[in-house]
C-alpha cells in the first residue's frame, strides 16, 4: 500500500513584500530600455536643471542706516528684478541680529565714510560672495568703497561649503537604505520601527563624528548635531518603509524618487533655497534631505536659530512614516483574515 498524499497546505503569510508578477522575457528587454533612460533623464533633470538657474529669487537682505540714504540703497537693489527680498533695521546692531536670527543672508549698512557689507558665510558661501560681489559692483560705479564684515563665518576647512553641501546625499542615500533593507528583511511592527531608530541613531553618531571630530566642518554643540542628523536619517528611512508597507515594492522606488531624485538636488544645501528655481526652492525644504541641511546649519553654525521649522518637517515625516509602517501591517492583517479560508482537503484512504 502506498502512504497518503499529504494535503496541499496555503502558503504562509510572511511579512515580506509581495513579489510582482514576472514578465515575459521580450517585455523585460524593452522594460529596461525604456526605463532606464527616462531615470537618466529624470536625474539630468533633476541635479542639473537647478544648478544651471541657480540666481537670487527674492534672497532676504537687510539695509540699515539713515532713512534718506537707505531708500537710495533699496531702490537700487530693487532695479535687480526681484533678486532681494528688503528688510529694514535702525542701526547696524539691529542687522547683524537679523544675520544671526537667520532672518536675513547678510545687510547693507550707510555710514559716513561708505557702505558697510555684513555677511554670513556660515549661511551660504555662495550667497556672501554673490553680495559681496553685487554691492561691491555698485559701489565701484559710484566711486566708493565698501568694507565687508562676515559676521556669522563658515568653517575654516570648509570655506566654500561644497563638503557640507555633499553631506546631503549620503545621509539620504543612507536612509533610503535603511528603509529598503527593513522592507526587504520581512521586519514589522515594533522589531521595523526599532531597526529604523536604532539605525538612525548610530548613522546619526558616525556622521557628527566624521563631520565634526574629525574634519572640522561643523562648529555646534556635537550631541545637538548627532541628534539632528540622527532625525534626517529617520525621516528618510521612516518614509522610505512607510511608503513600502503601504503600496509593496512600488513604494520602495517612489520612496526612492522621492528622497534622493527630489530631495537632494532640491535641498539647496551647497547655495541656499533662495538661489534655485521656483518652487523647488520651496519644495526641497518640505522634504527631509533639505530640512535636514537647513536644521544641521542652524545648530551647527547659529545657535539654533531658525531651527523650528525644519524641524517640524523631519518630525512629520518620521512620525508619518512610522505610522505608515504600522498602518501597513495593520491592513495586511485585516485583509488576510477577511478572506475565505481554503477547506484542507480530506486525506484520500488507502487501498
Amino acid at each position: 500500500m502506498s502512504a497518503p498524499s499529504a494535503a496541499p497546505t496555503a502558503p504562509q503569510a510572511t511579512g515580506t513584500v509581495p513579489t510582482t508578477p514576472s514578465l515575459p522575457p521580450g517585455r523585460r528587454m524593452v522594460a529596461v530600455i525604456v526605463l532606464i533612460p527616462l531615470v537618466a533623464a529624470l536625474a539630468l533633470w533633476a541635479f542639473a536643471w537647478p544648478n544651471a538657474r541657480t540666481a537670487p529669487r527674492d534672497l532676504p537682505l537687510g539695509v540699515a542706516g539713515p532713512a534718506t540714504a537707505v531708500a537710495q540703497v533699496e531702490q537700487q537693489l530693487k532695479q535687480r528684478d526681484g533678486a532681494f527680498e528688503i528688510h529694514r533695521y535702525a542701526d547696524e546692531a539691529a542687522a547683524r541680529d537679523a544675520i544671526e536670527d537667520r532672518t536675513v543672508y547678510g545687510a547693507v549698512v550707510v555710514t559716513r565714510s561708505g557702505p558697510k557689507l555684513l555677511t554670513a558665510s556660515a549661511a551660504s558661501p555662495m550667497v556672501a560672495q554673490l553680495l559681496q560681489q553685487a554691492v561691491t559692483q555698485q559701489a565701484a560705479e559710484e566711486g566708493v568703497r565698501v568694507t565687508t564684515t562676515d559676521v556669522v563665518a563658515g568653517p575654516a576647512n570648509d570655506p566654500r561649503g561644497a563638503a557640507f553641501g555633499s553631506s546631503v546625499l549620503p545621509l539620504a542615500l543612507a536612509g533610503t537604505a535603511s528603509g529598503a533593507m527593513v522592507t526587504l528583511f520581512g521586519l514589522r511592527r515594533g522589531r521595523a520601527v526599532g531597526a529604523l531608530i536604532g539605525a538612525a541613531a548610530l548613522v546619526g553618531t558616525a556622521a557628527a563624528t566624521l563631520a565634526d571630530s574629525w574634519l572640522g566642518l561643523l562648529g555646534g554643540h556635537w550631541w545637538a548635531e548627532a541628534g539632528v542628523l540622527s532625525l534626517a536619517t529617520l525621516a528618510v528611512g521612516a518614509t522610505v518603509a512607510g511608503l513600502a508597507s503601504l503600496l509593496g515594492r512600488a513604494g520602495l522606488g517612489l520612496g526612492a524618487l522621492l528622497i534622493v531624485f527630489l530631495g537632494n538636488p532640491f535641498a539647496g544645501a551647497s547655495s541656499a533655497p533662495q538661489m534655485l528655481p521656483e518652487p523647488v526652492g520651496t519644495l526641497g525644504q518640505l522634504l527631509p534631505p533639505g530640512a535636514g541641511a537647513s536644521l544641521l546649519r542652524s545648530v551647527a553654525f547659529f545657535d539654533g536659530a531658525g531651527a523650528l521649522a525644519p524641524t517640524l518637517v523631519l518630525t512629520a515625516w518620521a512620525a508619518l512614516g512610522l505610522t505608515a509602517i504600522l498602518l501597513g501591517d495593520l491592513l495586511k492583517r485585516r485583509t488576510r483574515s477577511s478572506e475565505p479560508s481554503t477547506p484542507t482537503p480530506a486525506p484520500v484512504p488507502a487501498h
